[in-house]
């Protein structure tokens, strides 16, 4: 927002708001139903807090998103017609771009997040279920949470002081792999790409309860 191309053509003026760095992850996050700063910033781990909120700022001056009481940000209109164009970004990158996931596009506070905003939560146990997650290589923070009750579920990366239900330890690689779509999770236990540790019954549901992006095929 604070450069132009000095073009009257769409795609120059169309790419001045939505090409900005950081916006078009933003935008994601929004789009898929993050309102609160805190959970928008769970869904960027790596932007700073100071340089979120200004990124937010521009987009509200742009007339992308509105602030609430709360405060929550919501899209506008015109932020809601972006919606198709983080899709097919998405669709374009998962087809020529994430076949090789590199180390430094691993994180794993963010899989989790993914992997908790998929949830099939109709397939969920009736009752409280806690599933501890532990990542190869160690992963900061080392442990993850998730505490499962239809249709709610929480992700803690502090220990919630609940009995652990299932153990979960997986390679960081493999797990997001199988978050993309591109290896089964049958496939990753076989290969020790993911253990699970726990209750037969709770073990054998698990792979019903994992959604995978949005992009995969």
């Amino acid at each position: 927002m604070h450069s132009t191309y000095g073009q009257f053509c769409p795609v120059a003026l169309g790419a001045e708001v939505f090409a900005e760095r950081w916006t078009p992850l933003i935008l994601r996050e929004l789009l898929h139903g993050s309102h609160r700063f805190n959970d928008l910033h769970r869904g960027l781990p790596r932007i700073s807090r100071a340089l979120l909120a200004q990124r937010l700022a521009a987009l509200e001056r742009a007339g992308l998103l509105e602030r609430r009481a709360g405060p929550e940000y919501h899209l506008t209109d015109a932020g809601e017609a972006l919606g198709p164009v983080v899709d097919a970004l998405g669709h374009w990158g998962y087809r020529f771009a994430a076949t090789e996931l590199r180390a430094e596009h691993l994180d794993a506070g963010l899989l989790m997040w993914f992997i908790r905003r998929r949830l099939r939560t109709e397939n969920l146990p009736a009752d409280r279920t806690v599933v501890r997650f532990q990542f190869r290589p160690p992963s900061r923070p080392p442990l993850f949470w998730l505490i499962l009750r239809q249709p709610d579920t929480d992700l803690c990366v502090t220990d919630p002081g609940l009995d652990v239900d299932l153990y979960v330890d997986a390679d960081l690689r493999s797990m997001a792999q199988v978050f993309l779509g591109l290896l089964s999770l049958p496939a990753a236990l076989r290969d020790g790409g993911v253990e699970l540790t726990g209750a037969t019954p709770l073990r054998r549901a698990f792979p019903s309860w994992l959604g995978v992006s949005p992009f995969a095929a």
